[in-house]
């Protein structure tokens, strides 16, 4: 859904300093014993919020690195995560969306998706953006894997669950800038879909891997 649209990766900081000890850190472990990587230990001096709304939290950090470099403005996403869902109805079909973004001006080829609201149960928001996307509910829910969206600038995870027996059940429920179309797919044409281009978008990409490993169907 287009809530969960990322801002694109431009300009993660902004450092005071010419020299900054991120570089280093790229041939720290090299010639040396293989030891455990210690964190290293970053003080935020302080944050102010440039985006602050339902759908999207957006923070600058000042941040001085242990050898006293200090970035001016480290920009930061706060959300509670994400989920993808990969339903499978009982003849072995997959529910995609094809859905217009408004960031790319593109209609893609997607798993069902969205955020969670509040403190929702990522299991719970992986059945209610299932059933208000494409009007499917699923009677069994799998847990697939989670991982890290954007781990430099973020804590946010993507939550993969397994829908099995997924069945129309209602009418989608689309919010004002959702325009989608439910789609079915068996599973050499996605696997094929996956190969040649026609899914093209990060989220569905990664989570459809996970899923077709967990189901041994890679």
């Amino acid at each position: 859904p287009p809530r969960s649209t990322l801002f694109p990766y431009t300009t993660l900081f902004r450092s005071t300093k010419t020299k900054s000890s991120i570089s280093h850190g790229l041939f720290a472990g090299v010639g040396r014993s293989a030891l455990p990587m210690q964190k290293p230990q970053w003080q935020r001096r302080s944050s102010k919020y440039l985006v602050d709304s339902p759908f999207m939290r957006l923070r600058a950090d000042e941040v001085e690195l242990p050898d006293g470099t200090v970035i001016a403005e480290y920009y930061v996403r706060e959300s509670r995560g994400f989920v993808v869902v990969f339903a499978t109805t009982s003849d072995n079909r997959i529910v995609l969306v094809r859905q217009y973004r408004y960031g790319s001006d593109e209609i893609h080829l997607e798993l069902p998706a969205g955020m969670l609201d509040g403190e929702e149960d990522p299991q719970e928001c992986a059945a209610r953006e299932l059933l208000e996307e494409t009007g499917y509910a699923a009677a069994r829910w799998e847990k697939v894997a989670e991982y890290y969206v954007e781990a430099v600038r973020s804590k946010a995870k993507t939550y993969v669950f397994l829908g099995r027996d997924a069945r129309p059940s209602r009418e989608p429920k689309l919010d004002a800038a959702e325009v989608l179309e439910t789609e079915l797919a068996g599973f050499d044409e996605f696997r094929t879909m996956l190969h040649d281009g026609r899914i093209d978008t990060a989220h569905t990409l990664a989570a459809a891997y996970r899923a077709l490993d967990y189901l041994g169907r890679r």
